[in-house]
C-alpha cells in the first residue's frame, strides 16, 4: 500500500473511498468520492473489482491505514492512502463537496449527550438519591476511556441513528466503484 499526496491525488485514476462516518463526510469531502464507513468496508467490498486502485480517505489517515489493512487481508492489492486525509487535503486548498444535509459532528453530539447525562445526573443525585451520581462516574469513566483509546461508544451509538446515516443511494458504491 502506497500514500499519496493530496496534489498527486487529484491526477491519479484511482477510485476514492471515503471511510468515515456521514457527519464528517457531510461536512466536506472529495468530490465524486464514495462514502464506505470503515465499519461497513469488509462488508461492501465484497462487491468490489480486487483488481482496481482504490485510495482510502478518512480525516488524517489513521482509518484509512485500517481499512487497507482489512482490504488487504480480503486480497485487494492496487491500494494507496491519501496522506495526511482530509485533514491535508483541505490544507492544501483543493476543492470539498459539501452535503445539503449536514449533522453536527460526532463529537458534537458525543459533548452534548455527555454533558446532557451528567447534568441530569447531578440533579437527579442531589433531588431523588445520591445513587444517581454513579450514572456521573460512569459517563465520566467512559470519558477517559475514550481519550485513552481513541474508541468511543457512545460515538459508535450515535452514528447508528437515522440522522447520522446517509440516504441508501449515496451510501451504495456500486455505480462509482469498480463491480467485478
Amino acid at each position: 500500500m502506497q500514500r499519496i499526496s493530496p496534489q498527486d491525488a487529484q491526477q491519479l485514476g484511482y477510485a476514492i473511498v471515503d471511510v468515515r462516518e456521514f457527519p464528517e463526510h457531510a461536512a466536506g469531502a472529495i468530490a465524486g468520492s464514495q462514502l464506505v464507513p470503515m465499519a461497513t468496508v469488509g462488508r461492501q467490498a465484497a462487491a468490489w473489482n480486487k483488481e482496481k486502485p482504490l485510495l482510502l480517505v478518512c480525516r488524517s489517515g489513521k482509518r484509512a491505514t485500517q481499512a487497507a489493512q482489512k482490504l488487504e487481508q480480503l486480497g485487494f492489492q492496487n491500494l494507496a492512502i491519501l496522506e495526511g486525509g482530509m485533514d491535508a487535503w483541505q490544507q492544501a486548498g483543493l476543492p470539498v463537496a459539501v452535503a445539503s444535509h449536514k449533522p453536527w459532528s460526532l463529537e458534537r453530539q458525543v459533548r452534548v449527550m455527555a454533558g446532557g447525562m451528567v447534568v441530569v445526573s447531578g440533579v437527579l443525585g442531589l433531588t431523588v438519591t445520591p445513587w444517581f451520581f454513579a450514572w456521573t462516574i460512569f459517563v465520566g469513566a467512559g470519558l477517559v476511556f475514550a481519550g485513552v483509546t481513541d474508541v468511543c461508544m457512545m460515538a459508535s451509538l450515535l452514528g447508528k441513528l437515522p440522522w447520522n446515516r446517509a440516504e441508501r443511494s449515496a451510501r451504495s458504491c456500486s455505480a462509482t466503484l469498480p463491480a467485478r
